[in-house]
This record gives structure tokens, C-alpha cells and sequence, in this order.
């Protein structure tokens, strides 16, 4: 856990049912992830692109505050390296980030598992499926995964990396969104600011 770690600002007290986390490498954006999921809620379900499930749920537990068997994952990564998993009840296999139907497969299987409670959707990262698919396409997937995290009442927090991307992509990524949190580092320390489409952004502050 990052030494100059603080606690979350007020400004963060969002209550939007969506929101996306924009920033470049190593402005905190994996941590204050999983530190909104648990804010959000006291079960989490996750779509990693990235990240194992095993690593995934250990940082779960590590930065959120909740347990290992409140989060629901869908692991895009290992069964494309290779490994020997298979499903369970809240962890599920996707073959691949590139197959965004069998995302969606695994995804619903696992909202009927957790049909009914308190939870918090997150997508690490829409960066790592725009290295497969058109923007236009992502944008499809995002609206229709927020559509169905909306059904159930749940909110979503997704990741984006602001570097990796023309204007004109993030633009597009963004619109769905209620809400961005911007990301960055300076010489002391990490950084947010909240904006949203119905005033300016606000001050930076350490987090």
C-alpha cells in the first residue's frame, strides 16, 4: 500500500450511478478503484481485462476493506495465458479481453449470482478492450454493461487510461458516464479532481 496514501475526499461523495477514472500510468487510478468499490458497496462485481482473478480479489480485500467472498470477477486474462481454471460461483473465465461476447456471458452470469444485494460494478480497464476493438464498438459494450448495472440498481466505476488515446476516443469513451474523476501525480504526491457534464471540474486534491 503507496506511503503517501490519504484518506478519500469529500468531493467523492458522488451518489451518481456512473463514473470513470481518467488518468495516465501510475497516477493511482487501479487503487482509488477498488477504493470506490468499497465505498460504493459491500459487494463488488468486476470485469478485469488486465489482472488475474487471484491478484484482483487479493487487492480487493487489501484496499477496499471487505473480503475476498464479496467480490464477484470476471478474469479475462488467465485462460488466455494459459492456465488451469475453471468457473466457480463468483469468480468467472472469460477466454480472452478480445471476446467481448463472452465477457457479456460471464458477466450476466454472474448479476444473476448477485441478483438482489447491495453491489458496485467496475471494468479494469476500457484501455486494455480498445486494444482490440474500434471505439465504437467499446462504446456499444459500455452502454449496454451500464444498462444492465442499472437494471439492478447498482452503480458502475469504470478505468480508462488518458494517455493511450486520441481526444476524439476518450471523448467517446466518456459521454456515458455521469461522472470523471481525472488522475495525476505530482512531485509529492497523487491527485483527483471530479468534473461532470453539469459544471466545471473541481480543485485537485490529494488522495
Amino acid at each position: 500500500m503507496p506511503e503517501n496514501r490519504h484518506p478519500l475526499p469529500s468531493a467523492l461523495d458522488l451518489q451518481k450511478e456512473s463514473i470513470v477514472i481518467s488518468g495516465p500510468p501510475m497516477s493511482g487510478k487501479y487503487e482509488l478503484w477498488h477504493r470506490l468499490l468499497g465505498t460504493e458497496a459491500d459487494r463488488s462485481l468486476v470485469i478485469s481485462t488486465g489482472h488475474p482473478a487471484d491478484r484482483v480479489r487479493d487487492d480487493y480485500i487489501t484496499l477496499s476493506g471487505h473480503s475476498g467472498d464479496s467480490i464477484g470477477i470476471v478474469d479475462c486474462v488467465s485462460r488466455e495465458q494459459q492456465r488451469d481454471v475453471a468457473d466457480d460461483e463468483f469468480t468467472k473465465y472469460a477466454s480472452s479481453p478480445k471476446n467481448l461476447t463472452d465477457i457479456g456471458v460471464k458477466f450476466t452470469e454472474l448479476i444473476e449470482t448477485m441478483r438482489g444485494e447491495e453491489v458496485a460494478v467496475g471494468v479494469h480497464s476500457l484501455s486494455q478492450l480498445l486494444m482490440y476493438w474500434d471505439v465504437d464498438r467499446i462504446y456499444q459494450f459500455t452502454r449496454v454493461l451500464l444498462g444492465q448495472a442499472r437494471s439492478e440498481g447498482w452503480p458502475t466505476i469504470a478505468v480508462i487510461n488518458s494517455t493511450m488515446h486520441e481526444e476524439r476516443v476518450l471523448h467517446t469513451l466518456l459521454d456515458p458516464f455521469e461522472a470523471v474523476i481525472d488522475t495525476r501525480t505530482t512531485d509529492t504526491d497523487r491527485e483527483l479532481r471530479v468534473r461532470d457534464r453539469t459544471g466545471l471540474p473541481g480543485e485537485w486534491e490529494r488522495f
